[in-house]
């Protein structure tokens, strides 16, 4: 028999029990649906912290105060405590001075939460930090309106201020912030810039902020430790391997502390594949057993259609029968069933990849963007394709087996 017409002979028993198929086919949408989902959401969910979060792509490496080991436990935060001091601006000049790998180093202060005013309006718990005027280029800031600060205003601890698009929504309802003034902590500043709107990550604004010069912010808020504690941003040289930037940074802190070669760094430094090994650590075994639950649906989804087509090889007995009376062999029942319940399954697992495809496009529009690659799509149909084939071959073997005698005086 021509496998067409044993496509036919399938699609035809299916239609021909349209509720029970469709009953049937439940287990394997909802499978082929959450497993898609899952893999959809966690490799968006990984290209939008690389993107947002570690900022991979722009190879800039931060020199902080601690290391991501350094929050291991209790005591290793507490050794840390004691053992790691805070940045300085003399430390970032000897870097500065000295490097050879780097190609930007810049230096930003954590964030003081301040009231900013303008006239009546007023705006409560605005965090505001510090910068030099090169951090603009390391972040690759997009200014939507008016400029960064530079070298002159930072040196001259000008009450310059860089705005994100919320503050100036907020202020300036009418638009023109430039050029405007507002005051910050009680002090008055004049607006340069306004940054494009960047949303949200993981629900937390992005656009309520304002920086200022470093030196300003250090003169007005004061030293530049504890909340305010100094970190550097560094980017390496065209041409020059990043691990030896990050390497030659270390070397110089080292040097700068006098620290000796056998004594453990009392500083950290934070790049783009550490962050990303720190995700990949916590979310690594979530990701397992989020895949894992819902394949279980899989499974039973195929032990249903296996009961289903059990039931179909009794229903339709006397058709078998018939069918070997006139000269079908073994081999064409065998097919017959089998094609019938990979038909079954592969159906199922079409409908799951459309349904998790709007789910997918119903979770980037309210939280994140989500990613459904091809190859989880054609993983997905070769796995329901996959499990129509085992649920199918007991049944289709029991159909094959039966005696055309028997078969035919069944009732």
């Amino acid at each position: 028999m021509k496998f067409i017409e044993t496509l036919k002979l399938a699609l035809s028993a299916i239609w021909a029990h349209k509720l029970r198929s469709a009953l049937t086919l439940l287990g394997m949408i909802i499978g082929v649906t959450a497993v898609v989902v899952v893999v959809s959401v966690i490799q968006g969910f990984n290209a939008y912290f690389d993107e947002k979060v570690a900022n991979i792509g722009s190879q800039s490496f931060s020199v902080r105060r601690f290391s991501f080991d350094d929050f291991k436990n209790v005591d290793t935060i507490a050794a840390a405590q004691r053992r790691n001091k805070d940045l300085t601006l003399d430390e970032f000049d000897y870097v500065h001075e000295r490097t050879q790998l780097i190609d930007k180093l810049g230096a930003r202060a954590n964030a003081t939460r301040a009231q900013v005013k303008r006239g009546s309006e007023i705006i409560e718990d605005v965090p505001v930090d510090g910068a030099t005027a090169n951090m603009a280029d390391i972040d690759n800031l997009d200014i939507s309106d008016g400029r960064f600060f530079t070298d002159a205003e930072n040196d001259a601890q000008m009450r310059v201020a860089y705005i994100g698009a919320d503050v100036a929504n907020k202020l300036f309802p009418s638009g023109n912030s430039v050029g405007n003034e507002i005051t910050i902590a009680g002090l008055p500043y004049r607006v340069i810039g306004v940054q494009t709107a960047k949303g949200t990550v993981f629900g937390v604004p992005q656009d309520n902020f304002i920086t200022v010069p470093l030196k300003t912010y250090a003169s007005n808020f004061g030293n530049l430790i504890n909340q305010r504690s100094l970190y550097f941003v560094a980017t390496a040289k065209k041409g020059v391997n990043f691990n030896d930037a990050v390497e030659e940074a270390r070397f110089l802190m080292r040097t700068r502390r006098h620290l000796a070669a056998n004594d453990k760094d009392n500083f950290g430094i934070l790049t783009p594949d550490a962050i990303t090994g720190i995700r990949d650590r916590v979310l690594g075994t979530v990701s397992i057993v989020a895949i894992a639950v819902p394949a279980i649906a899989l499974v039973v989804g195929g032990i249903v259609i296996m009961n289903i087509m059990l039931v179909s090889v009794t229903e339709r007995t006397k058709e078998i029968g018939i069918r070997k009376s006139i000269g079908a062999r073994r081999s064409d029942i065998l097919k017959q069933f089998m094609v019938e319940a990979v038909t079954l399954s592969a159906i199922g697992g079409a409908i799951g990849v459309i349904l998790a495809w709007i789910v997918g496009r119903i979770i980037t529009a309210v939280i994140f963007p989500t990613y459904l690659s091809i190859a989880a799509v054609i993983v997905a149909l070769i796995v329901s394709g996959g499990i129509g084939i085992m649920s199918g071959i007991f049944p289709a073997w029991k159909a094959a087996r039966l005696d055309p005698i028997e078969a035919l005086r069944a009732d």
